[in-house]
């Protein structure tokens, strides 16, 4: 029998915040996190491509964990992102993921090399035989290279820890087609912030989310107007937030949504290289479309923020 887990709402994959010599800044992580907890976030993803979790340590990585869980305090489910280069990488990684009390686990094919489907199935099975914890399996081949398409979870359905789906190739039809393969056997989470909405509609129950780091509130309107079927609220939410919502689909999203984060009052930009703090040009056009939807807050949302 599959493991259940009571995962759904909204999952902000939250930023790892830096020093100015490059360090983990532990204490400003936890002040960030601790605030999306206070504006009603359902559930935690540490150290995924935002949390920019392939630039740390194996112990810088149990120190944000650990921190992390105790700022959740068993408030809300806690997540690890795991990208690794090879398995039992990541099979090292998950087991001290959950010796710092983390209560499941989003997982990534391998980094760099491109598996093939026995490969990628291989991969999964193994990390996943490898621990007791609650598994989702993040699919996102624009970035990662890998499709985990619904013919290979059909050869998943056997691991009784996998659970979740987090779907961002950002062909929302592939949802659909999901389901029809799969039935309810996983969860399905929305991974891609710009078809977010589409997503909810065509059946999932969470949504994994980048800009919910800086827009904690509007985040929740939206999710909680879609969950209610208040679609024309939705969708006045949606189209106001969608030139942001562009940025988690961006070659360049750390950088975009940390200094969105930074001008919201969260947290600082400062990544480490090659990712470098956004500049010129390139840094005015981003900082144009955040305070423009600064500006044009929906109201009844923009009103609880004075």
């Amino acid at each position: 029998m599959p493991l259940k887990v009571n995962w759904e709402g909204v999952f902000p994959a939250i930023p790892t915040q830096f020093k100015e010599d490059l360090s983990i800044d532990i204490e400003a992580t936890q002040k960030h996190t601790e605030a999306l907890v206070n504006n009603g976030i359902h559930g935690i993803v540490m150290l995924g491509t935002i949390g920019e979790g392939t630039s740390l340590t194996l112990s810088e990585k149990v120190e944000v964990l650990r921190a992390t869980v105790e700022v959740a305090g068993g408030k809300v489910p806690v997540l690890s992102g795991i990208a690794e280069f090879t398995t039992q990488g990541a099979c090292d990684t998950v087991k001290a993921a959950g010796e710092a009390g983390v209560d499941g686990i989003m997982l990534l094919p391998a980094m760099v090399y491109k598996s093939d489907a026995r490969e990628t199935i291989a991969h999964f099975r193994t990390v996943a035989n490898s621990t007791h914890l609650p598994i989702m399996c993040y699919n996102n081949p624009p970035v990662y290279r890998v499709d985990i398409t619904p013919e290979m979870f059909k050869e998943l359905i056997d691991v009784e820890n996998i659970v979740v789906i987090k779907e961002a190739s950002g062909d929302v039809r592939r949802i659909t087609e999901l389901f029809n393969a799969l039935n309810d056997r996983f969860l399905i989470f929305a991974g891609l912030d710009d078809v977010a909405l589409e997503s909810f509609m065509l059946g999932c129950t969470g949504w994994i989310s980048g800009l919910v780091d800086a827009f904690p509130r509007e985040n929740r309107a939206l999710w909680d107007a879609a969950m209610s079927g208040d679609y024309e609220r939705a969708l006045e939410i949606y189209r106001w937030y969608m030139p942001m919502l562009r940025f988690d689909s961006h070659p360049k999203l750390v950088q975009y949504i940390k200094l969105t984060c930074q001008e919201l009052g969260y947290g600082h930009e400062r990544t480490r290289p090659p990712r470098l703090p956004l500049v010129g040009e390139e840094r005015e056009h981003v900082l144009g479309i955040v305070r423009n939807c600064i500006a044009t807050r929906p109201q009844e949302v923009a009103s609880a923020h004075t």
